[in-house]
């Protein structure tokens, strides 16, 4: 995000425990003074996720020295390819699946965990390249995951080594959203279901944590000073806009929270709809 709801200052929530400083849970704290809480992902998961992926990461290597062997070229050419895949494959699975996935790799996805910036909540590239490419540091053989685990075990946001070079960590995604949120938006028309192919791709380019924040801004907006109510929700519709532009006779004439509750609408319809059944 660019805007100031987008790039607020992550505090730190819920310490646990108070003698190693470390902390569960993270605080989106905008200049509004208005406070999201992300949880962290622990070592465990992290951990778990690691492994799923180096076994696919394995499978990759194994693959690809089989063609290089079954090839008929020489057999020093075949190790020296080999050597190449065993370091390059690990670097480049990570950015690739981390860039795609928005900050999940298959490993992280069915751990239900997920990379983002410490500082606000979309990664850049040279962050996902960062945290990947500096693993070989907090990872190197024979001592596997030990340097990486440790760094999450001792840093107040749990870490790793990359995480701390490229600015990210790591949270655990929670099942969303709450029921309240068909009840808000019942009966409320949505200008922008006139676009299916505009929702579609705002459901594509919106994070889940981007989703949440809206979500959790329209769930709490009585508890806002009328300031405070007015720039964030400007802040926020301003940011869904910048990814999807929605035609003047469909979003023209809306107000920021009439824009943000179409938003909503539309990253969470499906899901009450899913529920209701």
């Amino acid at each position: 995000m660019n805007s100031a709801a987008a790039n607020p200052a992550f505090e730190n929530a819920g310490a646990t425990p108070a003698a190693l400083g470390k902390t569960e849970t993270l605080t989106i704290r905008t200049p509004e003074g208005v406070s999201f809480s992300m949880p962290l992902a622990g070592p465990v998961p992290r951990a778990l996720a690691w492994g799923i992926d180096s076994a696919f990461v394995v499978l990759l290597i194994l693959g690809v020295s089989n063609i290089a062997t079954q090839s008929g070229i020489g057999q020093g050419f075949v190790y020296a390819v080999t050597f190449l895949i065993a370091v390059a494959v690990p670097a480049l699975y990570g950015i690739v699946f981390e860039w795609v996935w928005r900050g999940q790799t298959p490993g992280k996805r069915l751990l239900g965990i997920r990379v983002v910036d410490e500082c606000g909540l979309s990664l850049r590239l040279s962050q996902v390249a960062t945290r990947n490419l500096l693993r070989a540091v907090d990872m190197p053989l024979p001592l596997c995951f030990i340097i990486g685990g440790a760094a999450i075990a001792l840093t107040k946001r749990c870490q790793r080594l990359g995480d701390l070079a490229a600015g990210t960590v790591v949270i655990r995604l929670r099942a969303n959203p709450p029921p309240e949120i068909g009840e808000i938006l019942a009966g409320k028309f949505n200008s922008f279901r006139d676009h299916p192919h505009l929702e579609a791709r705002l459901r594509a380019k919106a994070t889940p944590e981007e989703a949440q924040l809206a979500l959790s801004a329209i769930l709490r907006r009585d508890e806002f000073e009328p300031e405070a109510r007015l720039a964030l929700f400007r802040d926020l519709a301003g940011h869904f806009r910048s990814l999807v532009e929605f035609p003047d006779e469909s979003a023209g004439s809306l107000t920021d929270e009439q824009y943000l509750r179409n938003v909503a609408d539309t990253l969470y319809r499906r899901r009450i709809a899913k529920a209701g059944d």
